[in-house]
């Protein structure tokens, strides 16, 4: 079992940088893929990022590619997604989660974080 707490959502205005958080407990944390997903009102879960411990190599939607940085620190158990030159079109909760497999697929993932809101203005 995995558990995964999110943090470091808010309000920023469009251009402004925030950097998500996401903290591990239970199993071998560097056993698992780690994604980020987001979610806007009335649309679908939406891939951002993944990091895959074994080759250290993120990967990143089209969308955010050049903007966003996911890295971790497995001494910590925590994963990061730094997100500079932020956009309204950004706007969602972002989830991390945690999959055996190596997929952008959202059912795929095994374990959720509860999320966390983020805002950009225009």
């Amino acid at each position: 079992q995995v558990q995964l707490v999110e943090s470091g959502g808010g309000l920023v205005r469009a251009g402004g940088s925030l950097r998500l958080s996401c903290t591990a407990s239970g199993r071998t944390f560097s056993t698992y893929n780690m994604g980020w997903f987001r979610q806007a009102p009335g649309k679908e879960r939406e891939f951002v990022g993944s990091l895959t411990w074994s080759v250290r190599s993120p990967y990143y939607a089209d969308s955010v590619k050049g903007r966003f940085t996911i890295s971790g620190d497995n001494a910590k158990n925590t994963v990061y997604l730094r997100m500079n030159t932020l956009k309204p079109e950004d706007t969602a909760v972002y989830y991390c989660a945690a999959a055996v497999l190596v997929t952008i697929r959202p059912y795929e993932y095994d374990y959720w974080g509860q999320g966390t809101q983020v805002t950009v203005s225009s």
